[in-house]
């Protein structure tokens, strides 16, 4: 079923009406954004105080037009009122984590209709980086000024992160799981899980990635530029990098988008480190997306930015169309020559690999012309180690209209992973 990205028709006055009322004797989640205990009118048009923990729903706000109602959001047993943000656990459940913490989820259900934007870091327990993003925004916003919904999960995989490790217990790849099966292997049930408590609530999702293994990525969106709900999302980050990838089997963003959910993956970094330049660049690019769909009010000179790196335009974002992974051809102790995003001409020195034995050198040159979007740090590699990972530019019309003709499967070169292990899937 394909979805736009358009916001949901709001609930008719009458049905809101109803479900406020069901609210007045429900327990509702503990709200971590302060609020005034409200009163409303309940369906009979009686002055009615909430109980405690109820902000009060803008869609019974006697002054509210009856297109700008906002229902609650039921979510993980809890219910979500219009204009809070609440704090909520995630757990696999079927004792897959009894003895783990359990995974944060962050919801903002704005005081004005609009989409569900679903932010998602820790897939790979050892991609810290997303963590610190994710949980920066979540709770940046200001729900009485948001319109739709964030749905923030800083940790997916809290197995991988209290260890510091990229995969499960095991050692299976979270995100090459989804969507999961019930009676599949853990990771298939922990993809299970969180595809159906929390994906199934977005309407459009970001999955925040670093490189892997010692590499480090230049913060970029890689997105399926044949889907074009997906291209049309894309245009939203600003000048950040866009790169055509179609994703593999398993991976989030492609489950997602297969059940009408637009997804693209940010990659920003490198693993087990945070890297304040690169996470700041990130917020931004998340605070432009949230402007361009609407969820925030447009800056002028009477509105102060709900995020500290907000910008009033939107800029054009290169597109790449195609990257390939430059690798090494000998043994030694790999020294670079060139920074993550600069650009670089045909013939230029990368790099060099030092064999400490014979103190022989051997340099790493760049076949094409581009830009490095990708890097391995300085360590001893082995023959046939990606290095580097260089993007070539193009315009979005001829992206597009090459992503259309390649296949729909990346070749093991174009992988995003460079070093990933094929591994069966175990879905029942």
């Amino acid at each position: 079923m394909r979805r736009s990205l358009r916001p949901r028709r709001p609930v008719p006055g009458r049905v809101a009406a109803a479900l406020a009322a069901l609210l007045l004797g429900a327990t509702a989640a503990a709200q971590d954004f302060p609020l005034e205990r409200p009163r409303v009118l309940d369906p009979t048009g009686r002055d009615t105080e909430l109980p405690p923990g109820l902000a009060r729903p803008d869609l019974l706000a006697p002054e509210t037009p009856p297109e700008q109602l906002v229902t609650p959001l039921a979510i993980l047993d809890r219910v979500v009122v219009p204009g809070t943000r609440v704090s909520l656990e995630w757990r696999p459940g079927g004792g897959i984590s009894n003895a783990e913490i359990p995974s944060p989820v962050v919801v903002t259900r704005g005081a004005l209709p609009g989409p569900v934007l679903c932010l998602i870091g820790g897939v790979h327990g050892d991609e810290i980086n997303g963590v610190e993003i994710v949980r920066r925004v979540a709770h940046a916003v200001d729900p009485s000024r948001l319109s739709g919904t964030v749905i923030g999960v800083p940790i997916v995989n809290v197995f991988g992160y209290s260890r510091g490790t990229r995969y499960l217990p095991d050692r299976r790849d979270l995100n090459r799981s989804f969507p999961g099966s019930r009676h599949g292997s853990i990771a298939a049930r922990i993809a299970n899980a969180f595809f159906t408590d929390i994906v199934r609530h977005c309407d459009m999702l970001v999955d925040f990635h670093t490189g892997s293994f010692d590499r480090s990525n230049l913060p970029q969106v890689r997105a399926d530029l044949t889907d074009e709900r997906v291209i049309e999302f894309s245009r939203g980050f600003g000048a950040t990098v866009v790169l055509h990838s179609p994703g593999a089997k398993g991976m989030l963003r492609t489950a997602a988008t297969q059940i009408g959910i637009p997804a693209v993956t940010f990659e920003v970094g490198a693993p087990l480190r945070l890297e304040p330049a690169e996470i700041a660049q990130a917020v931004a690019a998340i605070d432009r997306l949230m402007l361009k769909l609407g969820m925030l009010p447009a800056p002028d000179a009477d509105t102060v930015h709900v995020l500290a790196n907000a910008t009033p335009s939107v800029e054009p974002a290169p597109i790449f169309l195609d990257s390939r992974w430059i690798r090494a051809n000998s043994a030694g102790l790999l020294i670079s020559e060139v920074e993550l995003g600069q650009r670089v001409i045909a013939g230029q020195r990368l790099g060099r690999v030092i064999d400490p034995v014979t103190n022989t050198e051997r340099y790493i040159l760049a076949p094409v012309a581009g830009r490095v979007i990708g890097m391995a740090q300085n360590q001893a590699v082995l023959p046939g180690y990606a290095a580097y990972n260089l993007g070539t530019e193009t315009s979005e019309q001829r992206a597009v209209e090459e992503a259309a003709s390649a296949p729909a499967t990346p070749a093991p070169e174009d992988a995003e992973d460079p070093e990933a292990r094929p591994e069966a899937a175990d879905y029942d």
